[in-house]
């Protein structure tokens, strides 16, 4: 049997039906399929992970592709078509700046490592993006698994939460399962926690179905496994049904649900965080890691400021600035920023100069990514550009190197095979290297 290909008699059966509650969004799973599918790959694993220092990670993406200059790598001593009109702020790194839009992020930099040396090829958004989502260049032969799905196959669920979770939904078909069975596809809300009653719509019970109708329907789930199992005598048969029960129990579970639940947080951290877009989503994100999910995706903004940067950046970045320099010391607080690693990418950089709108355009040569926590150095500027910011000066830095660092911290090996279709062995990441100077 291939490592991606369920057993047939999964597939034959249909019992959709009598488990009508919480679907896998974008990826038309149940949660059972999900939860029996990861099983199921389990006992396939070529060898164990190791220890890695993270336990989770969140990924905050800002699509559209920010600009260095203005948020994690100013240049305010080059001349103003280069630096823009946006002033500077000091961190708490001897010597080092962000854009002073980011004020609060300033104050928690000695939690951070900012790489200033990034670099890739692909000028175009879908493209970058695949970058920074997968570690590899896209390629017209073979889509490849993003980082959540790697680590859904790897690990699969904890505290029967889902293993890799979107908030607020997928933000684009490469934060996919790829190649990979779409059992290792993002569970997506379906909403935004920022919203007035907000809601997981896949761990609520459907309108009309109250707790009786729900175990009533567990009741006729049972009769006709009885009905397979008589049938069949499959023990695969049997053994699918505990994960129809995991689901049963993740969708009654008070704790689970409550994971999702944002109004069980403290007015005070709500507002701590800041209540619109950029706090609910880095709150829950917190939540949830807190609760055991392992990969937490969520995408903020719009940053594609071909016109008007400084107020793009005036409009978006104080909700950002607060929010994440929350994140980071109610990580620190809780004591889970040691295990949790913290990843802030987007799928480029900005043009060296100021365009004749007032803005930047693509800009794929040299950008800034910020990480912390679960085994990173704090307080660390790694690599620069040069003094216009239009290309790396010193330690460039590719995808596949900053996939292959956040896998070793989640104890992965990021040259270890997954079998693509074809029983095809491709390497979780090809040809990158640990960037030891990043880790504590």
């Amino acid at each position: 049997m291939s490592k991606n290909c369920a057993p047939q008699h999964f597939e034959r059966l249909n019992r959709r039906g009598f488990l009508s509650v919480g679907v896998i969004a974008g990826a038309g799973l149940t949660l059972p399929q999900l939860l029996r599918s990861n099983a199921a790959y389990a006992d396939l694993k070529d060898y164990k992970n190791f220890e890695g220092t993270a336990k989770s990670l969140i990924h905050i993406f800002l699509p559209g592709g920010i600009a260095h200059q203005e948020s994690f790598d100013p240049k305010p001593h080059a001349p103003i078509e280069y630096r823009g009109e946006m002033g500077q702020v000091a961190t708490k790194i001897s010597g080092e700046f962000f854009g002073d839009t980011l004020a609060k992020t300033a104050q928690v930099a000695d939690k951070l490592t900012v790489i200033r040396s990034m670099t890739h090829g692909e000028a175009a958004h879908e493209r970058g993006t695949h970058n920074m989502f997968t570690g590899y260049r896209p390629s017209p032969a073979l889509t490849y698994p993003c980082i959540g799905s790697v680590v859904s196959h790897e690990y699969g669920p904890r505290n029967n939460l889902p293993p890799y979770v979107c908030i607020p939904n997928m933000p684009t078909e490469f934060a996919g399962s790829g190649y990979l069975s779409s059992a290792f596809a993002p569970f997506s809300l379906g909403s935004d926690p920022a919203d007035g009653g907000f809601k997981v719509r896949d761990l609520d019970l459907p309108s009309g179905v109250d707790d009786g109708r729900f175990s009533s329907r567990r009741s006729a789930l049972q009769a006709v496994n009885a009905h397979f199992q008589k049938k069949e005598k499959s023990d695969d048969l049997r053994a699918m049904d505990t994960f129809y029960d995991r689901a049963y129990s993740l969708i009654s579970s008070q704790a689970a649900r409550e994971a999702f639940d944002i109004e069980k947080e403290p007015a005070q951290i709500r507002d701590e965080y800041g209540r619109n877009q950029a706090g609910a989503r880095m709150l829950l994100a917190r939540r949830l890691v807190q609760a055991g999910v392992r990969l937490v995706n969520l995408t903020y903004g719009g940053w594609d400021m071909h016109t008007g940067i400084v107020a793009g950046f005036r409009n978006q970045m104080p909700s950002f600035d607060q929010a994440f320099a929350t994140l980071i010391n109610d990580l620190e607080r809780t004591g889970l920023l040691k295990e949790t690693l913290v990843m802030v990418s987007s799928e480029f950089g900005r043009t060296p100069k100021i365009n004749a709108q007032a803005g930047r355009d693509h800009y794929p040569k040299v950008f800034s990514v910020v990480l912390a926590g679960g085994g990173i150095k704090g307080g660390y500027i790694h690599g620069s550009s040069n003094a216009t910011a239009s290309e790396p000066e010193e330690m460039a830095m590719g995808p596949e190197d900053l996939f292959t660092t956040a896998y070793h911290c989640m104890g992965i090996v990021a040259d270890k095979e997954l079998m693509a279709p074809g029983d095809r062995p491709i390497e979780i990441v090809d040809g990158g290297k640990v960037i030891k100077d990043l880790l504590a």
